[in-house]
């Protein structure tokens, strides 16, 4: 997420973006990238030209594929338990993030809901809402 930040502020085309991201890599990165680039030329394969193939590449090279799933479970058995309203929060939004699940606001609002406390859940359950912020900072003032 970085190098995206790094190639929207600089404005980099998306046909620069992989050879500067590629110029950082070292050690075993590089190495890594070698490879594909030399097996990608032996095979005939066309080469890596948009940073959404080399992120593929990347993420299927360094995260497993339980990973999502890992995720995914996690995020349905989310609870608040013992956290914080705004630590349950950022937890969720991570989780869904970070498996790549994109849902629309009623459903995380329902999600978020479910796993509030029940002592939260019960104060603001009547209470009006018109986002999940909303919601949160109902929580919150809940909390304290």
């Amino acid at each position: 997420m970085k190098v995206e930040q790094i190639f929207t502020y600089h404005q980099v085309s998306k046909e620069r973006k992989v050879s500067l991201a590629t110029l950082s890599f070292q050690g075993h990165a590089m190495y890594w990238w070698t490879s594909i680039v030399r097996d990608r030329r032996l095979y005939n394969d066309p080469p890596i030209q948009y940073w959404n193939e080399l992120r593929s590449a990347l993420r299927r090279r360094h995260i497993p594929s339980y990973y999502t799933r890992e995720l995914i479970n996690k995020l349905q058995r989310l609870h608040q338990r013992n956290m914080i309203v705004e630590e349950y929060r950022q937890t969720m939004e991570l989780y869904l993030m970070r498996a790549g699940i994109r849902e629309e606001e009623d459903i995380t609002i329902t999600r978020f809901f479910s796993g509030l406390t029940l002592e939260i859940r019960d104060k603001v359950e009547l209470l009006p809402y018109r986002d999940l912020n909303d919601l949160a900072q109902l929580c919150i003032k809940v909390e304290q």
